[in-house]
This record gives C-alpha cells, sequence and structure tokens, in this order.
C-alpha cells in the first residue's frame, strides 16, 4: 500500500501543475495586470505611474509565462507564472494583491467551516441513511411512495429557497435563532443551528433517493435471501448485511466531499455571514484578487486529491477482497 500511495502522490503533481497553469490562463483571460491594478487602487483618477508602481510592487510587471528578454532558465523563472505559483507547492501562499497574508486568512477561516460542514455532512448522512432504509423497510407500501414523492418535491426546490425561507420563517418570524452573523467559541452555536438544519433539509430528497437505490441493489442479491432463510428478521438483515455491504459507494460518497468540508460552502457562508474559507473565496472573485483565488483553487485541487486518494484507502478497511497496488 506505501508503494501506491507514493506512486498516486507522484501521479498528483503533474496534475496540480496543470490545475495551476488552467488557472493562470483563465484568471489572465478575463483580467489583466492592468485591470487588476486599477480594482485595487479605485476605478477613477488612477495615472499610469500608480498603475506601474502598483504592478511593481506586486510583481505583476514581468511577463505572463515567458520572458523573451531573459537568458537561460531565466525566460520561465522571471514571469508571472513561476513567481506567483512555484510557492504553493510549498505551501506558502504569500500576501494578497490587498496587503493581506493568505496563510494566516486561511488557518483563521478554516475553523468556521469545519464548524458548519462537519455538523451538517454527519447530520446529513445519518438522517439520509435512516430515512433510506426506513423506505427500503417498507417497500411496495404507501409509506415508500410517500416518501418518494416527498424526495422529489424537495429535490426540485431550490436550496436558495430553503436558505431565504428558513431565515425569514425561523429566523424573523419565530425568532428562534439569528439571521447570519458569527461569534467564537461556544456562541456560534446559535448562528450555526440554522444553516445546519437548512443544509441537511436540503439534501434529503437526492440524498435519501440515493441511498435507497444502493440499499434496494444489495436486497435483491443471494446473501440477504439466505440471511432471511437463516430467519434473521428484516430490521436484522438491514442493519447486519445490507447496511455493511453498501459501505463502499457510501464511503466514495463520504470522502470526496471531505474537501468541500474544508473549503467551505460558498452559498451558505455568504448567506449567512459566516467567516469561513467559502465566502473568503466570494470575496477574492469579487475583488479579483488573483493571489487569493489561485491559493483557495490550489488548496481546493490538493485536499480532492487526497480525498480521492483516502477513499480508496477506505475501501480496503471496509472490504477485505480489495487489494491496492
Amino acid at each position: 500500500m506505501i508503494y501506491y500511495i507514493i506512486r498516486r502522490l507522484l501521479y498528483a503533481f503533474p496534475i496540480l501543475v496543470g490545475i495551476n497553469i488552467l488557472t493562470f490562463v483563465l484568471f489572465f483571460i478575463v483580467n489583466s495586470p492592468n485591470d487588476m491594478a486599477r480594482m485595487q487602487l479605485g476605478q477613477k483618477h488612477v495615472t499610469p505611474e500608480a498603475i506601474a508602481n502598483w504592478k511593481h510592487q506586486h510583481g505583476y510587471d514581468r511577463p505572463l509565462l515567458w520572458n523573451e528578454q531573459a537568458q537561460g532558465g531565466a525566460k520561465i523563472t522571471e514571469t508571472i507564472f513561476y513567481q506567483k505559483s512555484v510557492g504553493l507547492f510549498l505551501f506558502r501562499f504569500g500576501v494578497s494583491d490587498s496587503g493581506r497574508n493568505i496563510g494566516a486568512d486561511i488557518q483563521q477561516r478554516m475553523w468556521p467551516s469545519l464548524a458548519l460542514a462537519m455538523p451538517s455532512l454527519v447530520v446529513g448522512l445519518l438522517t439520509n441513511i435512516g430515512f433510506a432504509l426506513l423506505m427500503v423497510l417498507f417497500r411496495g407500501s404507501y409509506l415508500e411512495f410517500g416518501g418518494l414523492v416527498l424526495c422529489v418535491v424537495l429535490m426540485s426546490i431550490s436550496s436558495l429557497f430553503y436558505i431565504i425561507g428558513g431565515q425569514f420563517v425561523i429566523g424573523k418570524l419565530l425568532k428562534l435563532v439569528p439571521i447570519s452573523g458569527y461569534d467564537e467559541g461556544f456562541g456560534a452555536l446559535k448562528f450555526l443551528i440554522l444553516p445546519v438544519v437548512i443544509g441537511v433539509f436540503s439534501g434529503i430528497g437526492s440524498g435519501v433517493r440515493w441511498y435507497r437505490t444502493l440499499f434496494l441493489e444489495e436486497v435483491g442479491k443471494d446473501y440477504v435471501r439466505t440471511a432471511r432463510a437463516k430467519g434473521l428478521t428484516e430490521t436484522q438483515t438491514l442493519f447486519r448485511h445490507v447496511l455493511p455491504n453498501a459501505m463502499i459507494p457510501i464511503l466514495t460518497g463520504v470522502v470526496v466531499v471531505l474537501p468541500l468540508l474544508f473549503m467551505g460552502s460558498l452559498i451558505m457562508e455568504s448567506f449567512f455571514s459566516i467567516p469561513g474559507l467559502g465566502s473568503y473565496t466570494i470575496d477574492a472573485i469579487n475583488s479579483q484578487d488573483f493571489a487569493m483565488v489561485r491559493a483557495m483553487v490550489f488548496l481546493g485541487s490538493i485536499l480532492y486529491v487526497l480525498g480521492l486518494l483516502l477513499t480508496d484507502i477506505s475501501y480496503t478497511l471496509v472490504d477485505p477482497r480489495v487489494r491496492l497496488s
């Protein structure tokens, strides 16, 4: 397994380089260094001298990808791409175009994102699996039919409706919890209850239907019929045999989502004014801060690659037949 992990990590390096190049090219297709300077200095009454000075201070006065005027290896190293990208592979995120320490911002903002995402994942997973098992237990009945109809209805409604509706009904009318905001320590709980509830409720429709499909596929297999023939009840069969044998696709869905836990939810954090990495990314895009956007895309890519690696490793833990080589 050690050799497999090392090989996967080596494969990840060219992928990260490609993602970095793609992010760089797409960003500078939309914005030039002059546009970035005007955004940071203000659109009105900006002199060419001020723009040139800002570009020099932030390292944007070099060529983008290839420096024709340099000699030898400096043709590559004396470029914006090389100067801004090499440090990322050493987790040196540097300073944003607005002057903020990106590494310090990430360390500070990751905790609100985790405080929101972890309960949403755990509660959502238990809720979806529980309702899916209940529908499989009563399959062929009116309870299953009603549950399917409800799932389709919940899936058909935009997540923005749940957010705005939850803020209006629970936060404004009933005044049970604050509509938005955040606080340190245990004071953050009152601000996290509403987004967690909305996040779980908005994912019930698609989650329950997906898990129900997995469990129904397992219910029709021979080992389930053998378990019933041995005298196990339907509930015992579901929890002792069906659920453990459906763990591989469940783990696939869970582990791949882990990078999103760290990166935060863009929409949820923005609507509820939670100072996490999701809202941090939105702010970076709105301010056209290339340094922040590049750092967040690179960090998300690393976490996604690690998530896929953890997925493969987790397969060996739940199914002894899986071997990594």
